[in-house]
């Protein structure tokens, strides 16, 4: 078979489709988190305060839900009704809010309800009330951290991993990552464009709905186009895939929801797994909360604030497309151990340059101030700085890694495993770095009371990480060894199929 550079032309057929698909993935999810930010820390009787209750009290349980409902449909649906019944909702809830709920707010909110129920409650529950006076903007916030749980992780690479072996992904996961990357640049420059725009409006007009509607009408085609996509490799591609067949007509027994959930937690390599994403999303929010404190002191203006955000995705895009760039020579010259210790060291490093500089704000305002800086505005820049090199590592080296740790296991725990440990164990993380804060400020009084102790508690967390990647190291080459020799002899690989 002829290759072309060093592939098969039915590699690229898989390929190029599926890094298209990652392209538009990101690029809406970089609208929706810029914009879900935006919306939540700037609403009426709103801060950052509010981000930690929603992480825990809402995003959570829908999460939970989610993997519940999506483990039944598993046993019910076929893999294409699946993705489709997962992501044609997304769209419809989008375009709809930038159409009716929007508009409507001063209708659907209960703000006069709100203010009442706050005097008398007091400052104290700010935080959940927040969530209820803006529960449109609550539900949007929680529908764009799904978007990132459901259609990235569960749909996207979960297909991804389906239709391609460990070689392909070696060399091809951590060049997705550069389409997704040059998505992150062309998105961040839409937020900060849609940023200029309500700022040239006249007076009157609402600004904020002109660019919503501008940007989700963006993510709205985006969407549309990944399902396209999707239809188009499910009749070109899937039907030549030799292993996919064969499992077709040989279908185990489906567990229930509750033995999977049984059966994954005693699986030591899905357990680890799970160790990675949880410790990723305790170690990024203990950091990326106290800088959204930070970023709203500097920025209390939402177009400022969202021109900021816009201009960070952008450097975001342009420092993980240098490290993507990387990637592909460290899993060549280092393997999946090294490639998977990258992410928790820089994350432990710049974790720790940020905090030094919230504590010693004090004893270097003398020092930023011949540079020109408040001892705020370096935080928020150290902070930003923090956030790309981390979400730069987590794109180009993390994600691969952790989605090619899927590719050797059986069907059914890629299947439910992915949807477990991506959709619950990501906002668990999440939610576990926001209840670390919310039981910090109660017992210290404040946030930048118990920010040494939010240090000191990143660091054990990071070593646990990279305890649990090291373990998985050996689980996935000898998983991945197997995985070769079934693949190798067909006789006995359909047998234990």
């Amino acid at each position: 078979e002829k290759l072309y550079l060093g592939y098969s032309a039915f590699t690229w057929s898989k390929i190029i489709p599926l890094g298209l698909m990652f392209f538009c993935i990101l690029f809406n999810y970089t609208i929706l988190r810029d914009t879900k930010d935006v919306l939540v820390v700037t609403a009426p009787g709103s801060g950052a305060e509010i981000i930690p209750f929603l992480k825990t009290w809402v995003n959570l349980p829908m999460a939970i839900a989610f993997t519940v409902g999506y483990a039944k449909l598993a046993n019910m649906l076929s893999p294409e009704a699946l993705f489709y019944t997962c992501v044609i909702p997304f769209i419809i809830f989008f375009g709809s809010f930038a159409a009716i709920m929007y508009p409507m707010r001063e209708t659907l909110h209960p703000t006069e309800f709100c203010k009442d129920l706050l005097a008398s409650a007091g400052e104290r529950f700010a935080g959940p009330i927040a969530i209820l006076r803006n529960w449109t903007y609550c539900l949007f916030y929680v529908m764009a951290e799904l978007w990132g749980s459901v259609v990235v992780s569960v749909c996207f690479w979960g297909f991804a991993n389906q239709i391609t072996t460990v070689e392909e992904a070696e060399g091809f996961y951590p060049l997705f990552g550069l389409g997704a990357n040059v998505a992150l640049i062309f998105s961040g420059q839409a937020v900060k464009y849609f940023s200029e725009v309500r700022a040239n409006l006249p007076p009157g007009v609402d600004g904020w709905g002109v660019s919503l509607n501008g940007m989700m009408g963006m993510v709205v085609i985006g969407g549309l186009i990944i399902c396209s996509i999707y239809w188009g490799l499910q009749r070109m591609v899937v039907p030549k895939l030799p292993g996919l067949r064969e499992k077709k007509k040989k279908q185990k027994a489906k567990m229930s929801v509750g033995e999977s959930f049984a059966f994954l937690a005693a699986s030591p390599y899905i357990r680890d797994l799970a160790t990675l994403v949880v410790a990723y999303g305790i170690s990024i929010n203990l950091v990326e909360v106290t800088w959204k404190s930070k970023l709203k002191a500097q920025f209390p203006n939402p177009n400022e604030y969202s021109a900021f955000m816009g201009n960070f995705s952008t450097a975001t895009g342009i420092v993980t497309f240098s490290m993507m760039i990387l990637a592909k020579q460290i899993f060549a010259r280092f393997g999946w151990g090294v490639a998977a210790l990258v992410t928790p060291s820089m994350l432990l490093v710049t974790g720790l340059i940020f905090f030094a500089l919230v504590l010693g704000s004090d004893a270097l305002a003398p020092t930023l101030a011949g540079w020109g800086m408040t001892p705020l505005y370096a935080a928020v820049l150290v902070g930003a700085a923090q956030n790309i090199f981390s979400k730069g590592s987590k794109y180009a080296l993390f994600d691969p890694c952790k989605e090619m740790a899927y590719i050797p296991l059986d069907d059914e725990v890629k299947t439910k495993g992915k949807a477990a440990i991506d959709v619950i164990c990501n906002p668990l993380g999440k939610s576990g770095g926001a209840l670390i804060q919310q039981f910090m400020i109660i017992g210290f009084g404040s946030l930048a009371a118990s920010t040494p102790y939010l240090g000191v508690i990143l660091m054990a967390i990071v070593l646990m990480w990279i305890r649990a990647a090291a373990s998985l190291n050996g689980q996935f080459t000898e998983a991945k060894a197997k995985a070769d020799a079934e693949r190798n002899a067909p006789d006995s690989g359909s047998e234990s199929l």
